[in-house]
């Protein structure tokens, strides 16, 4: 065992290694948390200077994260907007923003200038890893190959991936419970990867390389998309028949093997499922094999927002309400339910569709994100009550919120589009 390598295993094995965390939104907050309660000293990073400010002064600035928290992180670790201090950490983890650019291909501009930044301050015996999700191939173009001069990687520095697998609103505070996937640029690489994060996670899975670990994170996102687009089109195909996809999916799934529920939606919404399938589907193109299941099923989750339209426009008519005088309440606006985040928001997007099509008259209503979110021309509705309800043409459910009043929102709603199943669809409710 060299050098490097004892040292780097003696300070994880006895939790003397500092734990630098680069990114401290939806990823890295958690993490710094999970390793902060497992006794690790951390230096925190984030080009956010709101975000450093806040943790310095014990507040969070995620729902889902509480001040005690924050104050843990606080007490165990310090907190800044530039790299200076990279050069203390023993161990440096990337949780930086893999998003999407106009043209749909991967922006891989946080990473880069992650790298770029922080480069001089890298030494030797340090472990550098990547969790920000991205096609295979990733680490070693973007990481390895810029830092292969300066170190021998697997010798006097280390180097490899990990997948997060945050679930908004699940998982935050037992992220520990979720195996761990792991992999390395070597052997000695993946034995000081494997060991940190044992020392935190329940249980590690080893990845036989980096590429096949980036590439099992694409593949577990996008086998929710793939079938959150074909139950998707299920539930139009449905619709068509008459028929509620609702009572087609509890019949079926009373089969003991071979099918797996997924219940269809307003649309994917989140970083990871509306963004992720296009990293892969990129890549496969480069590759020259375009994965034709990916864009298939990313264009049918786009379509059913046009079937949700299509619904409240249709009603209007019949209704003989004009679009402009016609009053319209989303409920729900983020983009899964009993969380604050609207990222990439199937309900943000039917908003802009509808304002499109001439209906002014649109209010929202959800208490996760009413203080954080302003769209232009639209009302906010703070509170529901049986006469508010009573005002509205017609209610969209978009976010199934479990502190909703259900009860109430259908005694007194004209007509609601139900996009969740929340209700039964009879009476006074229609599928969306």
């Amino acid at each position: 065992m060299n050098s490097f390598l004892k040292k780097a295993t003696s300070l994880i094995d006895n939790k003397k290694c500092t734990v630098g965390v680069i990114g401290l939104g939806y990823v890295g907050l958690p993490l710094s948390i999970l390793f902060a309660k497992n006794n690790f000293k951390i230096i925190g990073f984030d080009i956010d200077k709101n975000k450093v400010n806040k943790i310095k002064k014990n507040e969070s600035y995620l729902d889902r994260i509480s001040n005690k928290d924050i104050a843990l992180i606080n007490k165990n670790g310090k907190f800044f907007s530039n790299f200076n201090k990279i050069k203390n950490c023993d161990i440096i983890i990337i949780c930086v923003p893999t998003p999407l650019k106009s043209n749909q291909s991967p922006d891989l501009s946080y990473i880069r200038r992650t790298i770029t930044s922080i480069k001089k301050f890298l030494r030797k015996g340090q472990i550098l890893i990547l969790e920000s999700t991205s096609y295979p191939g990733t680490t070693k173009e973007e990481i390895y190959l810029k830092i292969k001069d300066k170190f021998n990687i697997g010798e006097n520095f280390f180097l490899g991936f990990s997948s997060e697998r945050i679930n908004p609103g699940k998982n935050e505070d037992s992220i520990q419970k979720i195996p761990k996937v792991v992999s390395g640029f070597s052997k000695n690489c993946l034995k000081v990867i494997s060991d940190f994060y044992g020392k935190s996670f329940n249980e590690i899975v080893i990845s036989k390389s980096v590429e096949i670990a980036e590439f099992s994170k694409l593949l577990e996102n996008i086998y929710r998309t793939v079938n959150i687009g074909f139950i998707n089109e299920m539930k139009v195909l449905a619709d068509k028949m008459n028929l509620d996809i609702f009572d087609v999916i509890d019949v079926a799934n009373t089969k003991p093997f071979g099918f797996r529920r997924f219940f269809p939606g307003p649309g994917i919404g989140g970083h990871c499922i509306p963004v992720d399938p296009n990293y892969l589907y990129w890549k496969s193109v480069k590759v020259g094999l375009p994965a034709k299941f990916i864009k298939l099923s990313a264009n049918t989750n786009i379509l059913v927002l046009n079937f949700i339209i299509k619904k409240i426009l249709k009603n209007l008519k019949y209704k003989k309400i004009p679009l402009n005088k016609s009053k319209i309440l989303i409920l729900g606006i983020s983009y899964k339910k009993n969380i604050d985040d609207f990222r990439e928001s199937a309900s943000i997007r039917l908003i802009e569709n509808l304002l499109t099509k001439g209906i002014k008259k649109i209010s929202m209503h959800d208490p996760y994100v009413d203080k954080k979110l302003n769209i232009k021309k639209i009302k906010k509705i703070y509170s529901l009550s049986p006469k508010i309800l009573q005002t509205f043409d017609i209610v969209v459910l978009m976010t199934d919120h479990d502190l909703f009043d259900y009860d109430m929102v259908k005694k007194n709603s004209k007509l609601i589009i139900d996009c969740r199943g929340r209700f039964e669809a009879k009476d006074n409710v229609q599928r969306g």
